[in-house]
């Protein structure tokens, strides 16, 4: 018996496949990548704040496939579910990106392992 297929297919303009697509795991081009990003985030007009030591800027974003997570100078990190790969793709162009064999060498080189808690080390825009 042949197999039937939805209306408009997997190319369609559907909202909920579109969704479906962009929320699958990338394409193997990367399972995690982190970025710093400077200034401060705001989500839905509030200013995340670290829980531990109360920063307010200066982040390191850590996309791991479709999962956000803020880590801190005071080397706190969480997954924050209001943010999505999209967010972090905007990011991306403001920080630094650069190749580490670990998010734990990527910490440690960036100052996102707890030696630096308390500093800032830019200014706000």
């Amino acid at each position: 018996m042949p197999q039937t297929h939805p209306p408009g297919g997997i190319h369609s303009g559907d909202p909920l496949l579109r969704l479906r697509r962009e929320m699958q795991p990338n394409d193997g081009n990367y399972d995690l990548r982190a970025t710093t990003h400077p200034e401060e985030i705001i989500i839905t007009g509030i200013t995340v704040m670290c829980p531990q030591c109360g920063a307010r800027r200066d982040w390191m974003v850590i996309c791991d496939g479709n999962e956000i997570s803020l880590r801190c100078r005071c080397s706190h990190q969480w997954v924050e579910r209001e943010l999505t790969r999209a967010d972090y793709l905007s990011m991306i162009g403001e920080g630094i990106v650069q190749d580490h064999p670990s998010l734990e060498s990527a910490a440690r080189a960036e100052g996102f392992d707890g030696t630096l808690a308390g500093t800032y080390l830019t200014e706000p825009r």
